[in-house]
């Protein structure tokens, strides 16, 4: 099953490309949700994405991206290596293949946005403020390559 995000955003259902223009304002930021495991342990299905529409891309940001051989299908992948023509991505999880190994590299008009930071939601229901407090310190995380878990085990 090809790794799928829903995006959310104040323009969603209005015609309107994400980055593009509105009113003479530039959207920046939005929120996609993550719904497939190729980015474990990074990302979990259910996390939410914090995301900047159009910003610069160096290799080791997870981006969201058009998924080149299903063009209405958003992804959440690694950017790991510009190369002619684009970028070559990967999820963190070495079990789903549904990457550039699978369908080479990613033009650069697909990357539509760079994530910042990870909400992961609430597991079940907090009942004390510990577990509130506990839940808040490592439900939101940035998404930087240098922090990634997926990157210290690949150094091994």
């Amino acid at each position: 099953m090809p790794e799928r995000v829903h995006e959310r955003g104040p323009e969603q259902g209005e015609g309107v490309e994400p980055g593009h223009e509105r009113n003479g304002l530039l959207r920046a930021f939005g929120l996609a949700e993550v719904y497939n495991p190729s980015m474990v342990p990074t990302l979990q299905p259910g996390d939410q994405l914090v995301v900047q529409y159009g910003a610069a891309v160096r290799p080791g940001d997870v981006v969201v991206l058009r998924h080149p051989f299903r063009q209405d299908l958003l992804i959440v992948k690694r950017a790991v290596q510009r190369r002619d023509g684009g970028w070559w991505v990967r999820g963190d999880n070495p079990f789903v293949e549904n990457d550039s190994r699978e369908f080479g590299v990613v033009p650069d008009e697909l990357v539509i946005a760079r994530a910042w930071m990870r909400v992961r939601p609430p597991r079940g229901i907090q009942r004390s403020v510990t577990g509130v407090l506990s839940w808040a310190v490592s439900a939101v995380r940035p998404v930087r390559a240098e922090r990634s878990l997926s990157r210290r085990l690949r150094a091994r």
